[in-house]
């Protein structure tokens, strides 16, 4: 048994490591089934198996292993392993957006590493201690409130998440861990970024940057290019973006990554309306619309014909613009973008009038927006090479005219223009550069070298519900229990952050944002749109007025 056990275990380690965790999380369940009486290995297996399945994105099932693998390493008195699992579960509760019990697990992996002075567990503790107050800061702020005009809980949560930042930055630069600090630097840079504090975002994306090129980091190198051009954008030097941008667009061809480089030329899009090239603003985004479409993003799409829209506004080819506010006001319709619809609606109108076209006789809305069509062709959108096409993923959002407005609003709206290089979940590898990955346990034979003849201590946790353990070794354990009721410890002070136990709060994640995958993840698009019911008046077609009649 215990080798059958054993073998699927370790089958599922090798199919995880592979990234194929679909499989290795059916091995690991058989593993379970078969049941072992070696509490090390099923330590272990709850482990791996709870981190299976958070790169799955399955968190209620990352949730229940990881608690069962704490109560088991706090049961048979394991503390490195109760360490690990604490971070584990940690991680877990910040992605379902329970920040408080998230601490409160950050705490405990970050005492247990001090007590016998691991440096690289206090890193690790630190690094998601802040991860958990950037998670927490950020929410708040994009909660329907506009940037600058932060609660000072948003503030506290984003200070806070430096301090953990700077002092894991201490220790892994006296570990010596160059990988780390890149990992750390960009999330720095990121919560500076959050905060308004563009010239410190600036310096740690720089040293982010530096450490990839060290690394051979290709994608930590583009998510660096990609920061330092938002930073710049808010700094106002548009020039310095759009070359930074430029290399992200380099960076995610490379990469041969369609959805990056699509966001990359919405970014450059944007850059070029900031500096008022309509024309080079164009090209970028006819290449954003043809990534797009042939990636089926509707959400895309419709902004990248809201951009065109403008620029074409912005150059007097009022016809061209009709073309594309009518396509983005279908498209809004569509996906049932109530915002997008509002302001397609208002540019069809006051395109109409300066076209001097009736409803009836307006310009009917075409299937084929492609930009190699006749109908949307621009004398500059033809693919151009990279030293003029190549930017960076996550721009800045482009000026419905182009004019000093939508500086304006950047300037009051400071935007969310994380990159994936933020605390996220979705690129959690072991490549440097990579962050939030979760900590992993090391190989089971590893762990079977380590002791196994620690005294039980039933007064930590009950052991009774925790699967794949054999019957004669639960019955043991409950015999030895003195029946004592838990102390108002670790597992108290999480039960205390909810109101009720952890096992009845299996919520699923937040829903995923609304938007495609070519357009950059940040919530600043829907503040300009908000914006705009402020400032319509500003954004509209100015309509010209008529010439007064001579008298004879």
């Amino acid at each position: 048994m215990e080798a059958s056990c054993l073998e699927l275990a370790l089958e599922g380690e090798r199919l995880c490591k592979a990234g194929d965790y679909g499989a290795g999380v059916s091995f690991f369940e058989s593993a379970i089934q078969v049941g072992t009486e070696d509490l090390q290995i099923l330590s272990a297996i709850y482990s791996q198996l709870g981190n299976a399945y958070f790169h799955l994105h399955e968190y209620g099932k990352a949730l229940e292993f990881h608690h069962h693998d704490l109560t088991l390493t706090r049961t048979i008195g394991d503390d490195s392993g109760e360490a690990k699992a604490s971070g584990n579960l940690g991680n877990t509760l910040k992605v379902l957006g329970r920040y408080d019990e998230a601490a409160v697990c950050c705490q405990r992996h970050l005492e247990l590493s001090r007590a016998h002075n691991d440096k690289v567990g206090q890193a690790r503790a630190l690094y998601n201690y802040g991860n958990v107050y950037h998670a927490k800061g950020k929410s708040i702020c994009w909660s329907g409130m506009d940037p600058g005009e932060f609660p000072e809980e948003a503030r506290t949560a984003l200070q806070k998440a430096t301090e953990y930042y700077e002092a894991n930055l201490t220790i892994v630069k006296d570990l010596g861990d160059r990988a780390a600090q890149g990992r750390t630097y960009g999330n720095l840079g990121n919560t500076h970024y959050l905060l308004g504090s563009y010239q410190n975002a600036l310096a740690a994306h720089e040293q982010r940057l530096l450490i990839a090129k060290e690394f051979g980091d290709r994608a930590a190198e583009r998510r660096a290019y990609c920061n330092l051009g938002n930073a710049n954008v808010f700094l106002g030097q548009f020039e310095i973006a759009a070359d930074h941008y430029k290399r992200t667009l380099q960076l995610s061809r490379l990469l041969k990554d369609r959805a990056v480089e699509a966001q990359a030329c919405y970014s450059l899009g944007n850059t070029y309306t900031l500096l008022q090239d309509y024309e080079r603003a164009i090209d970028y985004h006819l290449k954003h619309l043809r990534i797009a479409q042939d990636l089926h993003d509707r959400i895309g799409e419709g902004r990248a014909c809201w951009s065109l829209g403008n620029a074409y506004t912005a150059l007097g080819n009022h016809k061209q613009a009709m073309h594309f506010a009518q396509k983005h006001l279908e498209i809004s319709t569509e996906i049932g973008d109530r915002s997008g619809e509002l302001t397609a609606r208002m540019n069809v109108s006051d395109l109409q009038l300066v076209l001097g076209l009736s409803h009836k006789n307006s310009i009917s809305v075409t299937t084929n927006t492609r930009p190699n069509s006749p109908q949307c062709t621009h004398p500059n959108s033809s693919e151009k090479m990279d030293e003029d096409g190549d930017q960076s993923p996550q721009g800045t959002f482009p000026d419905t005219l182009g004019d000093d407005g939508f500086f304006d609003l950047l300037s009051r709206f400071q935007g969310n223009r994380m990159d994936d290089q933020r605390c996220s979940i979705g690129d959690a590898t072991s490549a440097p550069g990579a962050s939030d990955v979760p900590p992993q346990h090391g190989p089971f034979l590893d762990l079977l070298a380590s002791s196994q003849a620690r005294r039980l201590n039933d007064q930590r946790a009950s052991v009774g519900s925790l699967p794949g353990l054999s019957q004669a070794v639960l019955s043991r354990l409950i015999a030895t229990s003195d029946g004592s009721e838990p102390e108002e410890d670790f597992f108290n002070m999480l039960i205390k952050c909810q109101g009720s136990r952890l096992d009845d709060q299996r919520s699923p994640p937040p829903p995923p944002p609304s938007r495609g995958p070519t357009v950059p993840d940040e919530d600043f698009f829907s503040l300009v749109l908000r914006s705009q019911a402020k400032r319509m008046d500003e954004q509209r077609v100015v309509v010209p007025s008529s010439p007064p009649t001579t008298q004879h």
